[in-house]
């Protein structure tokens, strides 16, 4: 039996998918002790984390060990002083010790904030005052110590620093103290409700928020890693997302340890499809979960076989037909689109037991009770674009949404107005149940008197070959209120022209109908983006 059946009961039809399913869990659940120590005390010798560098360095890690590290890296952490509710920063990029971190503060009751390496000095001193950490832990790579010594001084605070592995002026090797501490850990107390982590957002519209998940969160991602993404008891996954995003808590840790498949972490700064592929099959990895830019650039340079792979998934942002189409002639696997939030954990997704449509979201969740509703709250019509919300249980708690936004009780409560989680995304259903994504609501584009979501627009435009990215908006225009402005980054080989111009109008309006044609053309060589590489719409339609 896997660990994951101690907290859930699922009810499935007799071809296995999944009907619904109900948690049951103690009020101090906490997932380094009741998953990850319970499996290292019943099966010591089960493979929890295979890792691997491009300096062709790999470690093995089984539950065994990731509970003997957790337990000596949280006895760091307590005789420095750190205790439940307190906040900590990691900024560990790929690194194993992520993995003994995360597992040490839960252990702990300690808040950890999880960030990506690519922050500016600027990001980390809007992160470290807005949430008052205690504690940083980070990479040695990447001038990250400094950057974040340099946040310090001009945040004007102190608070204490390790690094890993390697020394850094200012900062506690966590490694060197690692290994003189003990590696038993008394259970510590903690509540479900303790808030467990903290990521803020990529902030498309304004200064990032902070999302903010309890002790329950783990448990929301059983449906996301044996339903989604399909891993296996005794497989191994591969999701591609670096550590400082939550796209890692979807597929590096929680649900994957809870159905007892290993995690698979390649630690690389630089993508490179060859190298990715061959980890795959060097390591015999069973899913794979990576965002569509991946799954396009594997398509662009040839896909070799990976006989290990059995499923493949992907979201963060529309997947264009094409690509879908050739990978799944290449590898014979579907592509298996999913839809969340960072606060949220799935939504919906292409499920175990469903064949996927390219482009679909797929169907709800059972995990969560979920409507399409319009401007005013009443139900959607099929085929109607309308906006995700979340209603949640009459009776009990809704797990695995967010429990607060850090210091906003406004933003929270005006999310949550009317009783139900407006999730801000449009999107609309098809007659067979089906879900398609329309793009944030603040995108869709009133044109002519109809409505167009943006990514159906892209998809067509990502299928010229002169087109390598792009993003669509609506900009003012006197006789259709908004016109459909196209800005287009151009492949290589490809130079801008009024020609060209055309031939792409003329390739996508062909394809399109009348209401959905691109009017304007805008050629750029980048585009305004996130931290996280979302693009920021607001910016193009500001300098529209």
């Amino acid at each position: 039996m896997s660990i994951y059946q101690k907290f859930c009961k699922e009810v499935t039809d007799n071809e296995g998918n999944l009907k619904s399913i109900g948690l049951d869990y103690p009020e101090n659940f906490n997932f380094g002790y009741d998953v990850v120590d319970a499996v290292a005390d019943t099966e010591p010798q089960k493979t929890a984390l295979v890792w691997c560098n491009t300096e062709n360095q790999e470690h093995i890690f089984t539950f065994s060990d990731v509970k003997k590290f957790s337990n000596q890296m949280a006895n760091v952490f307590k005789k420095s002083g750190l205790k439940r509710g307190d906040r900590v920063m990691v900024v560990l990029k790929r690194h194993y010790e992520y993995w003994f971190a995360a597992v040490a503060l839960h252990k702990l009751g300690i808040t950890m904030i999880p960030a990506t390496h690519m922050l500016t000095v600027n990001d980390l001193v809007y992160r470290i005052k807005a949430s008052k950490v205690s504690a940083i832990v980070c990479t040695a790579q990447n001038d990250v110590p400094e950057k974040i010594k340099s946040a310090l001084e001009k945040a004007q605070t102190t608070c204490t620093l390790w690094t890993v592995q390697t020394n850094a002026e200012g900062f506690r090797n966590l490694t060197d103290e690692m290994q003189s501490a003990s590696d038993e850990l008394s259970r510590a107390e903690t509540h479900v409700t303790d808030h467990m982590l903290l990521y803020f957002t990529s902030g498309t519209t304004g200064y990032p928020k902070g999302v903010i998940h309890d002790f329950s969160y783990p448990l929301a991602h059983i449906v996301t890693a044996k339903y989604w993404h399909q891993a296996v008891d005794g497989g191994l996954h591969f999701t591609v997302a670096e550590t400082g995003w939550a796209k890692a808590s979807w597929g590096k840790i929680y649900g994957q340890w809870l159905i007892g498949s290993a995690v698979m972490v390649y630690d690389f700064d630089n993508f490179d499809p060859k190298q990715l592929t061959s980890v795959i099959n060097k390591y015999g990895v069973t899913s794979f979960c990576a965002p569509p830019t991946v799954y396009r650039y594997l398509v662009r340079k040839g896909i070799p076989d990976m006989p290990s792979l059995k499923h493949a998934s992907t979201a963060g942002e529309m997947l264009a037909p094409e690509v879908f189409r050739l990978f799944t002639e290449r590898t014979g696997l579907p592509l298996c689109e999913g839809y969340g939030q960072t606060e949220t954990t799935l939504l919906m997704g292409n499920f175990k037991g469903q064949t996927p449509v390219e482009g679909s979201m797929g169907t709800i969740s059972p995990f969560y009770n979920i409507e399409l509703r319009g401007k005013n709250g009443e139900p959607t019509p099929v085929g109607e674009i309308g906006e995700v919300v979340i209603v949640p249980p009459q009776h009990g708690r809704q797990v695995g949404v967010f429990c607060d936004y850090l210091d906003n009780k406004e933003q929270y409560d005006y999310v949550w107005r009317g009783g139900v989680y407006h999730t801000g995304d449009a999107a609309y259903m098809d007659e067979n149940g089906r879900y398609w994504f329309h793009g944030r609501f603040d995108d869709i584009i009133k044109t002519g008197g109809f409505r167009v979501g943006p990514y159906e627009v892209e998809n067509v435009l990502m299928e010229h070959p002169a087109v390598t990215e792009c993003s669509v908006l609506g900009v003012p225009d006197a006789l259709r209120g908004q016109a459909i402005k196209a800005v287009i980054i151009l492949s290589q080989g490809f130079e801008a022209s009024k020609e060209l111009e055309k031939e792409i109008k003329d390739f996508c309006n062909s394809k399109l109908a009348e209401y959905k044609w691109i009017r304007i053309i805008e050629f750029t060589k980048e585009m305004p983006k996130t931290i996280s590489g979302k693009i920021r719409r607001t910016e193009l339609r500001n300098r529209a």
